[in-house]
């Protein structure tokens, strides 16, 4: 079976949990292409050009340990910007949303560029504020010291970057399904989305 939910919305919003969550509830593959620009943005900082980086990706990179600080976040974010960057890795995201067995890949993007076709859409999102302040936790919880007041200021430059590059800027497909999740427990969250895909699977 080919099936794919293409999962988009900014960061810390909730849509990797739920991407986990969906994958593992109907057996598909699951691939946070975050961790794609994050691998990328790795080997930029120790000082190779991203495009190279991008070209020369290896699956086994996204498992390396440490691609979630702080530093490698931001600089995942400017590097998604550059549209060699994007251009490697849109054949590595395409070939696993549409693979045999059902595929969730959650992003930026999916839904509007890199799977279009996609059988099911969502954009998660929440304010500015709520998303800082689990980031924050997340941060602090992993040691991590940072304020609070420095993470929205992060939030913020992260969705204005996003938001108004010039290629696959993110922005909800006209055919996802919204779901602000500033309120919202992970159960009503996890529920809502389970829903929506339960209703688009094959009888």
């Amino acid at each position: 079976m080919i099936f794919t939910v293409a999962i988009d919305g900014p960061a810390a919003a909730g849509k990797g949990t739920i991407a986990r969550a969906i994958a593992g509830r109907y057996g598909f593959a699951h691939l946070d292409s975050g961790l794609l620009y994050r691998a990328v943005a790795r080997k930029a900082l120790d000082g190779m050009s991203a495009e190279d980086a991008a070209r020369g990706l290896d699956p086994s990179d996204l498992s390396e340990a440490g691609l979630r600080t702080a530093a490698i976040s931001s600089e995942a974010s400017r590097v998604a910007a550059i549209p060699e960057v994007r251009s490697a890795l849109v054949h590595f995201q395409r070939a696993f949303a549409r693979s045999e067995g059902g595929a969730v890949i959650d992003g930026r993007d999916i839904g509007t560029v890199i799977c279009p076709e996609a059988e099911v859409k969502l954009f998660v999102t929440a304010s500015p504020e709520v998303r800082a302040e689990r980031r924050w936790k997340e941060l602090t919880g992993s040691g991590a010291d940072t304020t609070l007041d420095a993470v929205l200021a992060d939030v913020h430059e992260r969705d204005r970057r996003d938001a108004e590059r010039a290629t696959s800027p993110m922005i909800a497909a006209e055919d996802a399904l919204q779901l602000d999740t500033s309120a919202m427990s992970i159960d009503e969250a996890l529920a809502a989305a389970a829903a929506h895909v339960e209703a688009r699977l094959p009888r």
